[in-house]
């Protein structure tokens, strides 16, 4: 099935949870919010949480400064 990962269209297989998602595309897992079709998942719900054909999937890496 299709989704899409920030804005660029990835396929991927049926049953994939964000926490296999984060793994298929060697993202860590700290630092990061997720969110999809523009609700944050919390971070305990990413292996039970189940994409769906053409959702919106959002990565978004937490950076420090000053």
């Amino acid at each position: 099935m299709i989704i899409s990962v920030n804005n660029t269209q990835k396929e991927i297989s049926d049953n994939t949870s964000i926490e296999a998602l984060l793994k298929a595309l060697q993202h860590t897992q700290n630092g990061i919010a997720v969110a999809i079709n523009e609700t944050v998942v919390l971070k305990h719900s990413w292996s039970e949480h189940v994409l769906k054909e053409n959702d919106e999937v959002l990565i978004i890496q937490a950076t420090q400064g000053g």
